[in-house]
């Protein structure tokens, strides 16, 4: 069985809800959804005028190769609407194949690890709740270091939902 570290996100609509259907279509389609962080706010990295991102990070146990995981999640992007217009431009759902176990694939349409985890906070603060001590398998250092040395000057914020009543 494979491991598999992603991280989804979005910002437009119903940003929870497609968090949300995000998982549960990994889960479905992908293979056994393991943990996945809380949900995290942090204003748009890029492109900075659009709405702030909600991203969560999710371990999966996978029967699959990694190229057939990466287009498993673009079809589930796809599912959930997203349609491809601008790089770093804002989206219903992103899914990021962040670590597949502790390989280095570096394929045109694939590079894992993925190249800036290192720089963004985005990424790091959800992956640090769920595995801390995971080793990154080019810098060799676990995600709670990459994190305490990380210069990105966006925090990713837990999200607290407001309650409807």
């Amino acid at each position: 069985m494979n491991k598999a570290i992603l991280l989804i996100g979005g910002n437009l609509g119903d940003r929870t809800g497609h968090l949300k259907q995000a998982v549960e279509q990994i889960g479905m389609l992908v293979g056994k959804v393991e943990k996945i962080s809380a949900l995290y706010e942090t204003a748009a990295w890029g492109v900075v005028e659009q709405p702030d991102y909600l991203n969560q990070g999710v371990v999966v146990s996978t029967e699959m190769d990694a190229l057939t995981l990466l287009h498993t999640v673009l079809e589930i992007e796809r599912k959930i609407g997203r349609i491809r217009q601008q790089k770093w431009g804002a989206r219903v759902i992103d899914i990021d194949v962040i670590f597949y176990n502790d390989e280095i694939i570096n394929l045109p349409e694939l590079k894992i690890p993925h190249p800036q985890l290192q720089f963004r906070q985005f990424v790091l603060v959800p992956l640090q709740e769920i595995i801390p001590d995971w080793q990154h398998p080019v810098l060799h250092k676990d995600i709670s270091t990459l994190l305490q040395q990380c210069t990105d000057p966006l925090p990713a914020i837990k999200y607290i939902p407001e309650e409807v009543h």
